[in-house]
């Protein structure tokens, strides 16, 4: 059990000075704060929780002033936090998560306690007997909402498909099968990231572009983690090397709280990882793309300076793609004219509500640009869902969010004679 609780040994940088702005952020500081049980012993992990319970069914009783009503919420409530704690220990043997638990188990019972309290307090309304069952009814739709999105959901990477021509080419143009994947967040190499060499192999695109975090943010300084991010960027050039031809693969870095050792990760391998450079492909025989790639602080006015120096710079009538990990220079790149922006970083929220959409995006520009295409102008954005899972104490779910890739069909004119390879 203690094994499994503590999935695998982490560093979780606490003491270290914000690298960034993302790290000084609240939602970031409440994730390491959160992640602060990650390495307690069950025992002790259930003490709160345990706690938590018998003051909730204290008032019930205080409430209803029977006992009975009080010792049933109680135990439903302990049944259905049990259940999650059961399903997290699942993740790991199932290939599907491998992050601590007790983090995770705490922010899942969080809610439970919250409704068992409230509807303490409205039972002087509904009843007592209608009040118990609205508990059990609510919490037994909670934990299927909870298998849905920790063992069903993370591990279905779709991919999406999206047709964008770009300057007009005409209609005989050969099409770009353009890859993109964001946010791998590897733990582990499991499920998911089986299925998403899988993916590639059945899409068999001409040029594969990566945008950013490729370790899970519980592990950034682990050692294991990170010999299967490698891991997995090798079984990426693998992959891409088996097809005919071989798709060319670039990468740029995420989030400095995730990537900022990321860098080593590529040494020796045929990825091409863009630091605030131009990389000029030649996708087709007469159709070529530049490929801006921009390291992401967080600090948009530092990355937008950076952005307009290498705009400035690309070749005149060559369509520009701007690989970004976050979303946040939209309004610059709109400005610029930049036909194809291709980023993640919000995962799509990875939890989203009907109607609402996601709950948490971690972006500057909120929900502004949260999911999928966007248009301003001349240009495309397009914020991936990501693969992988958010770390620390959030939950290693997904909601009405699986993960995806995204295959663009891109229709390019015939390349300038101004053009030449960077």
């Amino acid at each position: 059990m203690s094994a499994l609780w503590n999935s695998s040994p982490q560093v979780t940088p606490t003491s270290r000075q914000p690298s960034d702005v993302l790290e000084s952020r609240l939602f970031h500081r409440l994730l390491v704060l959160g992640n602060a049980a990650a390495n307690w012993p069950p025992v002790v992990a259930v003490i709160p929780v345990a706690i938590a319970v018998g003051v909730t069914g204290i008032i019930w009783w205080v409430k209803t002033g029977d006992v009975i009503p009080s010792a049933w919420a109680g135990i439903t409530l302990l049944l259905f936090i049990a259940a999650d704690g059961l399903i997290l220990l699942s993740l790991p043997r199932l290939r599907i998560s491998f992050g601590p638990v007790a983090p995770q188990w705490y922010i899942l019972a969080m809610p439970r306690l919250a409704v068992g309290c409230l509807l303490a307090f409205v039972t002087q309304w509904t009843g007592t007997t209608a009040a118990l069952a609205g508990l059990l009814t609510l919490n037994a739709i909670a934990l299927f909402a909870l298998l849905w999105g920790a063992l069903w959901e993370p591990s279905r990477v779709g991919v999406s498909r999206v047709t964008l021509h770009l300057h007009n080419p005409t209609s005989q143009a050969t099409p770009v099968r353009l890859l993109h994947i964001s946010d791998v967040h590897v733990e582990r190499i499991g499920r998911r990231e089986e299925t998403l060499l899988q993916r590639i192999r059945e899409t068999h695109p001409d040029v594969i572009l990566v945008t950013g975090d490729y370790i899970n943010l519980s592990y950034v300084d682990d050692p294991t983690s990170r010999m299967h991010a490698r891991k997995f960027l090798e079984d990426l050039c693998d992959e891409a090397a088996g097809l005919s031809p071989p798709p060319p693969i670039y990468a740029v870095l995420g989030s400095p709280p995730v990537d900022r050792n990321s860098a080593s990760l590529f040494e020796g391998l045929p990825i091409r990882l863009l630091r605030n450079e131009i990389a000029l492909v030649e996708a087709h025989p007469g159709c070529s793309l530049a490929l801006i790639g921009v390291d992401c602080s967080h600090d948009v006015q530092q990355d937008a300076t950076q952005l307009e120096k290498l705009a400035s710079e690309t070749p005149k009538g060559v369509p520009r793609i701007l690989m970004y990990h976050s979303p946040e220079l939209m309004p610059l790149a709109s400005r610029l004219g930049i036909e194809l922006y291709l980023c993640g970083h919000t995962h799509g929220g990875q939890i989203r509500l009907p109607l609402y959409g996601a709950l948490v995006t971690s972006s500057q520009l909120g929900k502004r640009y949260e999911m999928g295409l966007y248009c301003e102008g001349n240009t495309h954005l397009y914020v991936s869902r990501g693969v992988g899972l958010e770390g620390l104490c959030a939950p290693r779910v997904r909601f009405l969010c699986p993960p995806e890739i995204i295959l663009w069909q891109l229709y390019c004119p015939a390349r300038s004679t101004a053009a030449r390879p960077l």
